[in-house]
């Protein structure tokens, strides 16, 4: 059989911008970014320093005998900062780097984020999708001269203008850090609003998919969106590191995906940067 990366080599150069991307956490995590979840296991480190006790070494379970419930992201933020301000604020050192971090390529543009910015400058790649809060995606579009329209709410969907008059799209499913309104706990990532919806059906139905550093494990509502896709127009290809998990094997199986290894995805973009 074909290597899964010629295939999608072909593809993608011989119809430039049929191809969406499907950004996940991992690549914000190679920067140095957190995940949702240590996000949160951060600021319940942060609640326990206030009330004088340890919390280690298991914060999430200290918080389920303490408080007699789940961790809930929205709740430990409103007990840390009670305004939304504050809440900015709090969330900034998550995302933005440190002067020493900057100085130690912490929390800033990897190598795939700038490859994603170079087969968007060349346009082989005219729409992400992403969960991730972070603006890492949109700094190194902007390193190459690329300036994204950003869509990060249910607002922006319905102001936008069509994915085709626009050179390039960011579609923060999650929204974005400095927004009040982001997703991050189970109940608020099983369901998205219906404006979002259909952008993302148009998109799952009318583009081909390449999925990089994403689990499927915890975005119930976008698992959802792709499965709901009647159709597959172009072959969805999956880069990973190791075997996929159960819930991106059923995806993978459903849309009868090309899983790509983790060093066929790296010498994809130089492939590409030879052409």
């Amino acid at each position: 059989m074909l290597d899964p990366i010629l295939s999608l080599s072909i593809a993608m150069q011989s119809d430039p911008g049929v191809y969406a991307l499907l950004v996940g956490s991992g690549l914000s995590r190679s920067a140095g970014i957190p995940t949702g979840w240590e996000v949160v296991l951060d600021l319940i480190r942060k609640i326990a320093l206030l009330m004088n006790e340890d919390c280690e070494p298991q914060p999430d379970k200290w918080y389920r005998e303490k408080f007699g419930k789940e961790p809930d992201y929205s709740q430990l933020l409103d007990e840390l900062a009670k305004t939304s301000s504050e809440r900015q604020q709090l969330l900034r050192s998550y995302f933005e780097p440190t002067p020493t971090e900057l100085e130690a390529g912490i929390k800033v543009p990897t190598q795939a984020h700038h490859a994603i910015a170079d087969l968007v400058k060349r346009g082989y790649v005219k729409v992400i999708v992403t969960p991730n809060f972070d603006r890492l995606i949109e700094k190194a579009l902007e390193a190459v001269g690329v300036t994204p329209t950003v869509i990060s709410s249910a607002d922006h969907v319905l102001g936008m203008r069509p994915l085709a008059h626009c050179a390039c799209t960011v579609i923060k499913v999650h929204g974005d850090y400095l927004d009040t309104r982001l997703k991050n706990t189970p109940s608020e990532l099983a369901e998205y609003d219906e404006q979002l919806n259909r952008l993302l059906d148009q998109i799952f139905d009318e583009y081909g998919l390449l999925v990089v550093g994403w689990s499927a494990v915890w975005d119930t509502a976008l698992r959802a969106a792709i499965e709901r896709s009647p159709n597959h127009r172009f072959t969805t290809f999956w880069a990973a590191k190791s075997e996929p998990e159960e819930q991106a094997a059923g995806l993978i199986s459903r849309r009868r995906a090309r899983l790509c290894t983790f060093k066929e995805r790296m010498s994809c973009s130089r492939r590409f940067r030879k052409k």
